[in-house]
């Protein structure tokens, strides 16, 4: 039985084979580390990882490649921004559609007195960009928010958010893991002080890659999280003032920061405009199909019913089989992989109806094809079907 693989909102599979090869070439023919060492090999590592961050700083209109911190993921780059960044006191503003990587730092911070205000979302996962304004308070410090979502995958429209936090004096963070790689992102025209994201998901790379880019000045107002060596300044035990120092003590995954450089290199020849139309495509295909479906009483879409300003993931509900059975069935019996739950993200649930249920998500990368939509879809038939 073939293995059709519609779990790319949780990772991307397969990588490009470059990635994994740029992996093992490090840790069989380099395998050294960074910023500490003195010999040749060294060298080329640290050019290696300044070349990932020119990419990244370029693929998201940074202001400047050192402006580039290396995390391991996106949850953690969001837990050093705003455990960073907000005091006692401060205010938030989110929108209802979040990912709990936002949701679970912010709802610690409100036991050392910080606050948010969830901007509403209508039932499509559309943000109702009109509600910011109302959500204003005077102690708002920073609107803090997706740029689409990991649910039904609605895109929130960063540059009208960008404007209304610039006009309003507020600092602008988004959380970029379902949209880097596939939807352009210009930090600089979107207004956007700190973009968190993944190298795990569109930018291709292993797991365990991810960071933050920041706009100028930044950097001092965002205490970091952690401290250690970073092999500058060693004759101080102050943290480095400066960037990527102040926020990467330690060592860094080079192996994954190297793999995730092919990634960047890949996706920069492939073109990201070619691999957003592709899967929009098989997003329209499995749209068409999932609609007969609907039609005669076997399930439920859930988000926009066309494929304007989403990313390729679509949620479903069964009608007549609980969830996680369909969803086994799906994978035991037809080889079709997806993921069913509340996907870490109940606020965007209960904006879109599906809370406590959960949905089944199907969602779709580069090396999926028209024939793996349609037999996706034969099997959705059959299981809704109890064939």
């Amino acid at each position: 039985m073939e293995k059709i693989y519609l779990d790319n909102a949780a990772t991307t599979f397969p990588k490009p084979p470059q990635v994994a090869r740029a992996v093992y070439q490090y840790m069989t023919g380099e395998g050294v580390n960074i910023n500490r060492s003195c010999y040749d090999s060294a060298y080329r590592v640290e050019e290696a990882v300044f070349e990932t961050r020119q990419l990244l700083c370029e693929l998201f209109g940074g202001p400047d490649c050192r402006n580039v911190v290396f995390t391991k993921n996106a949850t953690e780059s969001l837990n050093v921004l705003l455990k960073g960044f907000l005091r006692p006191g401060d205010h938030v503003i989110v929108s209802s559609m979040e990912h709990n990587a936002v949701m679970r730092p912010l709802t610690q911070l409100t036991e050392q007195g910080c606050a948010f205000t969830r901007a509403p979302c209508d039932e499509t996962g559309a943000l109702q960009i009109e509600c910011l304004k109302d959500c204003l308070r005077p102690d708002t410090k920073a609107v803090v928010m997706t740029h689409a979502s990991n649910v039904c995958g609605t895109l929130l429209p960063l540059d009208e958010i960008g404007v209304f936090c610039q006009s309003h004096g507020l600092r602008f963070f988004v959380d970029s893991a379902q949209t880097a790689g596939v939807w352009p992102i210009d930090m600089g025209t979107m207004h956007i002080d700190a973009l968190a994201f993944t190298g795990h998901k569109g930018l291709l790379g292993p797991q365990g890659t991810g960071g933050f880019l920041l706009a100028e000045g930044m950097e001092a107002q965002i205490e970091p999280l952690l401290s250690g060596g970073t092999g500058s300044l060693s004759h101080s035990e102050e943290i480095p003032n400066f960037l990527p120092d102040r926020f990467e003590p330690g060592t860094l995954n080079l192996p994954g920061i190297l793999g995730l450089r092919a990634g960047l290199l890949w996706l920069k020849e492939t073109g990201m405009d070619r691999v957003r139309a592709h899967e929009l495509d098989l997003m329209d295909q499995f749209l068409q199909g999932l609609f007969r479906l609907e039609e005669v009483g076997l399930l439920r879409v859930l988000g926009r019913r066309n494929t304007a300003e989403r990313v390729g993931v679509v949620s479903v509900q069964t009608l007549q089989k609980e969830l996680s059975q369909a969803a086994y069935e799906l994978d035991a019996e037809y080889g079709v992989m997806t993921r069913v739950g509340l996907h870490c993200a109940p606020s965007a649930h209960q904006t879109i109806g599906s809370f406590p249920t959960g949905t089944i998500r199907f969602s779709f990368g580069w090396w999926n094809t028209p024939e793996h939509v349609d037999a996706a879809l034969r099997a959705m038939e059959a299981v809704c079907h109890g064939n």
